[in-house]
Formats: C-alpha cells, structure tokens, sequence
C-alpha cells in the first residue's frame, strides 16, 4: 500500500532543462538560448507585453552621497562678512558658527513647513480613517521633536560671548532674525492671526518682506486654511455633542451644577466665619471660570477679544475628548490635542531661549535690524502668541471623575469601535437599544461628508 505521506516528485521537463544549459557557452550569454527561456514565461521576442527595464545609470551619472545632498552648494553657502571687509585679514571665528547655526535653523523650518502642509491637507479632507490618524500623530511628534532640537541648539549659540559677538555684529545690519520668511509662514500657518501679533517698530511684520516672492508666499500663507482651522473643523465633528442618547453638552452641564453645589455645600460647612467667605469667594470664581465656556455669548465676546481662538462647538468636542480619552475612540485624538500643545509650548520655549540670549549678548541695545531688541522679543512671549492657547485652558473646565456623566451604553459603543462600517455600526447601535433615532441630529451629514476619526459615524 502506498504511503499516503508520499510526496509525488514530476520530472523535470526536458524543454527547459536543455535551455538551460545552453544559457552559456564558454562563461559567454548565449542569446539564442536566453531568447527560448524568455519564451516559456511569456516575455520572449514573440510576446506582445514586455516587462519594462530601467537602464541603470552609467558610472557618471550613479547617486553619490554628496551630489545627492548637493553637498557642493550647501557647504559653499557659508560666505563670511568679516572675511569680505577689507580691515580684516581673517575671519572673525565666532562668525562661523553664528551662520551655521542659523542656516540649520532654517533648513529645520523647511521641514516644519513640509510637515505643517501634510497635516493641513490631512485634516482638510472630510474623512480621516486610523491610517491618516497614525500618520497624522506621528508627523505631529517629528515637529515636537524638531521644536526640541532648536531650543538645544540655541545653547549652542551661548558659548560665543558678547565679546566675541561685537566683532562681527556691526557687519549684519540691518539684517535680523526678524526677516525669517520661513518663521513668518509657520506661525501663519499655524494659525497666528495679524490682530494677535505686537507691530513691529510700529509697523506690521510683513514690511520686512519687500520682494513680490515674499510678499506672495505670506498672501498664500493667509489665504489658505490653516492648522487651526481645519483642527478646528474635526473637533466640530467630535461623535455624541447632538446625540439624543447621550448629548454630551447638556450632561456636562448638569454635571457642573453638581459640582458647583458640591463645593458650595463644602465651603458652607466651614465653622471658621473668616475661611468661609474665602471659601465661597473661591466657588463664585469657579462658577464664573465655567460659566465663560456654557454661555455661548460669553465665550463669542471671549473671541472677538482674541482671548479664545476656537468655536464653541469645536471646544465642547475637544472637551469631550480630553475627558473621556481611555476610549478607544477618542485615543488618537487626544494624542493629536496634546502634541498640538506641545508644538505651542516649545515654539514658546525656543522664542523664550532666544529671547535670553539676545539679552545676554547685546542686553537692551536696539537690534540690528531697527527693532526694540529684548523688549520687543519679551512681548513674543505671551499666550497672545500661543494658537492653541484653548486647549491649554480646558483643565480649567474638567470636573472629578466622580461627576463625570457615565456614557450610555450606545455611546460606549460608538467609542469603543476603532473600525467599522457605519451602516454596521448604526444597526448594531439600534438592534441592541431597539431604537431608530439615536444619532446626532446632524448625523447623515456627520456620516456622509464629515467623518471623524476613526470610523464613519
């Protein structure tokens, strides 16, 4: 009997052996015999398709490192003034490094910038799936740590003393940092409005920019879409903010009347008449705090004062995502809020360790491009500069867990689901709940036109 195991081995065939051994004769390529195996796969000179082949490059035109990185050009780039001055020899040394430092500087802006642009056009689009969500995030993280090099590398800049800087600091005037293109359009880009910006010698940033290329780059910048913009938008579309089987908003606002009467009833309770007062002083200005972002009039006045940037609506959604971020649902997003801080907090950062070293090197002298120096670069420092100064402020608005309105069990669902179909989802959502109008009341445009991340609700 036959061993059931036994593996049945064909024969070669003797066609293709034969072709094989004559694919060279005397270590040479037979081409006949070449021509017969192309023959057996269909892409013999018989054969209508072809596969396409590229030529390999020759010996001069092979990538090398440095003509691939332009080397050549890039470090030919360093032309210093001292050296150009006909009272100086030699070049001032500390010049060098001023250079490098600030054409890195610029070359990591140009990163910044491509990254910005992929992100805006990603958050621009009306879905986003969990493939765009993890490239989203991890294009965010590049930029924080971007921000993180470039605040080291102005402690570079501090081994050069003031010293050192005077003697070739009269050779850059009237050029300044301040005529950055690149900063110009990353903060544009951002978000940065012209209202929330301080003028410039009186006069707006866009003065340091006379070519018509400038000038169209920052038009371009001001005209499209920017981050905040298009962020604002998603949150807008955050799943639950209209649900009628959970309708975040009016449970949130519940749950802050609870809280209220919570710390209201503690603070009556105190014996001590003194810290009694203190105490319900301290409740009013909680319930005023909260007050600022339920009143909607409230916080449109906050708005027009350039005291808040983003919509009512779009900061219920980031709020309902800050507070409920262990679901599935809203992990991604929560991760893309805090490294939008992120970003805000080290362009702060680096605009703080420049503002220090400008202060250690010149203190209060003017700079050398006309402007007040140190005290103009101080006023760069404020959360009038931040774009997404709201998200920072909504800790002020998250209320004890303990408060925290319980999610529904359909909401739980709708959270929980990381991919799926929304005609799967709705139906699982109403044979479980056995009802028919529990989306949002915007819903079929939510589901159509407006996905949030990370499935089509």
């Amino acid at each position: 009997m036959a061993c059931p195991y036994a593996r049945f081995i064909e024969p070669e065939d003797e066609t293709t052996t034969t072709a094989t051994s004559k694919l060279t004769i005397n270590g040479s390529v037979n081409n006949d015999a070449l021509a017969d195996i192309l023959s057996f796969t269909g892409y013999g000179t018989s054969s209508s398709t072809k596969p396409e082949l590229k030529r390999l490059p020759s010996s001069d035109e092979l990538v090398t490192y440095g003509n691939y990185l332009q080397l050549n050009l890039l470090l030919n780039s360093q032309v210093l003034l001292s050296a150009q001055n006909d009272q100086n020899k030699n070049p001032v040394h500390d010049e060098h490094l001023f250079m490098i430092i600030h054409q890195t500087f610029e070359l990591w802006f140009k990163q910044i910038l491509w990254e910005i642009d992929s992100l805006r056009e990603i958050f621009g689009n009306n879905s986003i799936d969990e493939s765009h969500m993890f490239v989203s995030i991890n294009r965010l993280q590049r930029c924080v740590q971007i921000w993180r090099l470039l605040c080291d590398q102005i402690l570079i800049l501090e081994t050069m003393t003031p010293l050192d800087f005077m003697e070739f600091r009269s050779y850059l005037s009237p050029a300044s940092g301040f005529q950055s293109l690149q900063f110009r359009l990353i903060e544009n880009k951002l978000g940065l409005t012209e209202k929330s910006r301080v003028l410039y010698n009186q006069l707006s940033y866009k003065n340091a920019f006379p070519s018509a290329h400038e000038q169209k780059e920052l038009t371009n910048s001001l005209e499209e879409p920017t981050l905040l913009m298009v962020i604002e938008r998603w949150l807008e579309r955050t799943p639950g903010l209209d649900d009628t089987t959970f309708n975040f908003w009016e449970r949130y606002k519940r749950a802050v009347a609870q809280y209220i009467d919570y710390l209201q009833s503690n603070a009556q309770d105190e014996p001590n008449p003194t810290a009694r007062l203190a105490a319900l002083e301290d409740v009013k200005k909680t319930a005023d705090t909260f007050r600022s972002l339920i009143d909607e009039k409230f916080h449109q006045q906050l708005v027009s004062r350039s005291e808040r940037r983003m919509s009512h609506r779009a900061l219920q959604g980031a709020l309902m995502i800050m507070l409920y971020r262990e679901q599935p649902r809203f992990q991604g997003p929560y991760q893309v809020l805090s490294l939008l801080m992120d970003v805000d907090a080290l362009i702060t950062k680096w605009r703080y360790n420049h503002l220090i070293l400008v202060q250690r090197q010149i203190g209060n002298k003017q700079g050398t491009g006309g402007s007040a120096g140190y005290s103009y670069l101080r006023s760069t420092c404020s959360d009038r500069y931040k774009v997404f100064i709201d998200l920072f402020n909504l800790a002020s608005f998250l209320i004890p867990r303990e408060f925290l309105p319980k999610l529904t069990t359909e909401m739980k669902m709708r959270l929980a689901v990381a991919n799926i179909e929304p005609s799967n989802q709705d139906q699982e959502i109403h044979r479980i709940s056995g009802k028919n109008n529990g989306k949002d009341k915007n819903d079929n445009n939510f589901m159509t036109d407006h996905d949030f991340h990370p499935v089509t609700d």
